[in-house]
This record gives C-alpha cells, structure tokens and sequence, in this order.
C-alpha cells in the first residue's frame, strides 16, 4: 500500500462573493438549528451553538456593509 499524504484539519478558504455569504448564512441557520435541538437536553452545548451562531452573524453583517 502506497503512502498517502494529506493535511487532517485543512480547511480551504472561503471565496469572496455570495458563494461565500450563502456558506456563511447556511452554516449560521445551522447552529441556530442545532441550538435549539439541544436546548432541553444540554444547555452548555446549546450555549456553545448559540455562540458560534453569534459569531456568524457578525460576520454576515460585516460582509453585507
């Protein structure tokens, strides 16, 4: 078996544009979502959902100025 290289965590950068506002707003809905799933049965994870979706949406409203 051949050696295969590869990055584990690389992550590839967003591009500019509404491609990447549409993955930014899509990635928000879905912490929203995941919040609020967890809100009965977990509240730290849904603390930790609701902050990163915080997070998001500060960045979609810098992108949209």
């Amino acid at each position: 078996m051949d050696n295969q290289y590869c990055k584990v965590g690389a992550i590839t950068q967003i591009t500019s544009g509404q491609k990447a506002l549409a993955l930014i707003e899509f990635q928000y809905q879905n912490f929203l979502s995941k919040a609020s799933d967890f809100k009965t049965t977990d509240d730290k994870l849904a603390t930790f959902f609701e902050l990163k979706a915080r997070k998001l949406k500060k960045v979609i409203e810098n992108f949209v100025q």
